[in-house]
């Protein structure tokens, strides 16, 4: 998780637009989460399997997904019709509250029908700002008791069917004005993917929860100062 988290306030840092970066974010990791789907299955991450019946993990896959599909293509309709400047704010705001959230160990009663929630407004999220899906829909997975490796997994395996309807709808409304940052970020979500799986197997939770929400907020406020004027990091058009 992380990915579009902390990749969209950074490429807005950069001076990419939020209409370019959030449809290039959706397809690479789409592209980079079915890669990482096969190694986390393959590490013995999760089981989604469907030889004899429909796995555990495979279940809360489709639980997650289930009326996430919708939401994301409604959140890429939003995303479309508001200004740059509201949506790259909205991106910085949210990234630094979740990252609060990660730092502040955040908890909260769970159930099955709070995941199917869960995984709506974590795909409405997904489809407005690129972001905001692998923290929400991993934390709630933790909370409900699954593995944290488990639940990364899941969480990965969700995303390839949820950034796909987002892409599609981006790509149907506004299309694609530069494909370069597209094929960059795609390569190296790709190779990323089953360093990522290998990584779940073996990382230290805890510490590695405490880089990402302080990246998280790190950036987040790069974003606003970069929306503001005050910071000017322009490496695109």
């Amino acid at each position: 998780m992380g990915y579009g988290t902390i990749l969209s306030p950074l490429l807005i840092v950069f001076g990419f637009s939020p209409l370019l970066v959030v449809p290039s974010i959706l397809i690479t990791q789409a592209l980079g989460g079915l890669s990482a789907s096969i190694f986390h299955h393959k590490n013995g991450n999760a089981n989604f399997s469907i030889k004899e019946k429909i796995s555990d993990d495979l279940k809360t896959v489709l639980i997650i997904t289930s009326l996430g599909v919708f939401a994301v293509i409604f959140g890429a309709f939003i995303a479309s019709s508001i200004s740059k400047s509201l949506l790259g704010t909205y991106i910085a705001v949210l990234v630094m509250i979740i990252g609060f959230l990660i730092l502040t160990n955040f908890r909260f009663c769970y159930s099955n029908g709070k995941m199917v929630v869960v995984g709506i407004v974590s795909a409405f999220n997904k489809g407005l700002s690129g972001g905001g899906y692998g923290p929400l829909v991993t934390g709630g997975q933790i909370v409900l008791g699954k593995n944290h490796k488990n639940a990364v997994a899941c969480t990965t395996a969700a995303e390839p069917l949820i950034c796909l309807a987002g892409f599609i709808t981006y790509l149907l409304i506004n299309g694609i004005s530069d494909y370069s940052l597209l094929v960059s970020l795609g390569i190296g979500a790709i190779i990323a993917g089953p360093i990522g799986a290998m990584t779940t197997k073996n990382l230290n939770k805890e510490r590695l929860k405490k880089i990402i929400g302080a990246i998280m907020i790190f950036l987040g406020l790069l974003a606003i100062l970069k929306i503001l004027g005050v910071l000017s990091l322009n490496i695109s058009m």
